[in-house]
């Protein structure tokens, strides 16, 4: 039996500030850059009242909360912490999958111990060696893991079992399926879907003829299927960062604040592969009807404005179609033809 766990820590860079100064607890923090032309790379649990976000312009925020504290964004305390967070879940497997500095799924599939036991014990040596709270969710795939990590946030943990996956996605709202943003609510509550359990009531036929790729993969989602294994870090080719939208963005304006968060965590991810050398920038795109482009350019270091110009070229391949996942990366030279090169 597959055991998944989606460990998710509490608001990471903001959790970090207020640790390393006790005197902005309590107080609503946004971590980020200038308050003119700056992003927030993320917001307290007391900002986020306000309606501050990820992602959102600083000076957006502040208008929603003027006595937000914005604290500068410090990369390298952030990776630190975050290796460590990375050696407490190897004391309990290998098999784990990164998706960013504050987020990772584990496999316990291999464990006599139950995955609830093991991840309240991640949990606790987090907090003690760390001073921060994470949340974990429990299932039988990555899907229901990522839904079950957000049901007892903050420092909570929430467990769903093979045999509890069916009436659980009976009654979960739909918007809390990936790429189920603003929009995509809106058509399927015409169609009088609320639930995912409304949802199942179409087959493979009719989800294909009203929603065409997409369709096909949210008949599988509304049921909790998802194959998709734990996948390891391996040589790597590229290095990148991405974000899927809770919201599909409907603008090229809208996507360039994320892009820039993404851009700042992809600069502090390459100081781990100094000696790799960068063969080319590259921009992906996903659409809210899941077709997808990827915009490349050869060179050889980070470029904002390379980046801005690849951002523009997918937006213009989407036909203005609403993104739901934007992603940023790079792609390494092959060390081998580097080598070959070297000898000619």
């Amino acid at each position: 039996m597959r055991k998944i766990v989606h460990i998710d820590m509490d608001c990471f860079y903001a959790a970090i500030e207020e640790r390393e100064n006790p005197a902005l607890r309590g107080k609503p923090v946004g971590v980020g850059g200038s308050t003119h032309r700056g992003v927030l790379t993320t917001a307290n649990y007391e900002a986020r009242k306000f309606g501050c976000r990820s992602a959102m312009p600083v000076f957006k925020a502040l208008q929603l909360c003027p006595q937000l504290i914005i604290v500068p964004v410090r990369f390298d305390l952030y990776r630190s912490v975050s290796a460590h967070v990375r050696a407490i879940f190897g004391r309990f497997t290998e098999k784990i999958e990164p998706l960013s500095l504050d987020e990772a799924y584990l496999d316990l599939s291999h464990l006599n111990s139950s995955a609830e036991s093991v991840a309240r014990e991640i949990r606790t040596q987090i907090r003690e060696e760390l001073g921060l709270t994470a949340s974990a969710g429990i299932g039988p795939n990555k899907l229901i893991a990522k839904i079950a990590s957000d049901w007892n946030k903050p420092d909570g943990q929430h467990e769903i079992r093979p045999q509890e996956v069916n009436a659980f996605m009976h009654s979960l709202p739909v918007g809390k399926l990936w790429g189920v943003g603003g929009k995509m609510r809106e058509k399927l509550e015409r169609l009088g879907v609320k639930t995912c359990g409304d949802l199942q009531r179409f087959d493979k036929i009719e989800m294909s003829r009203r929603f065409g790729k997409w369709g096909l993969e949210l008949w599988e989602l509304s049921r909790g299927i998802d194959h998709r294994e734990v996948e390891t870090e391996r040589i790597r080719k590229s290095i990148s960062t991405e974000n899927t939208f809770r919201e599909n963005l409907t603008s090229l304006e809208d996507l360039r604040p994320p892009m820039h968060v993404m851009l700042d965590e992809l600069t502090g991810d390459l100081v781990r592969h100094e000696d790799r050398e960068i063969r080319s920038l590259v921009v992906k795109m996903k659409f809210a009807d899941f077709t997808r482009t990827t915009a490349e350019k050869a060179h050889g270091i980070l470029d904002t404005e390379i980046f801005g110009t690849l951002l523009e070229e997918a937006w213009q391949r989407g036909g203005g179609k609403p993104v739901r996942l934007l992603g940023v990366g790079v792609r390494f030279r092959d060390p081998e033809e580097k080598e070959q090169m070297e000898l000619l």
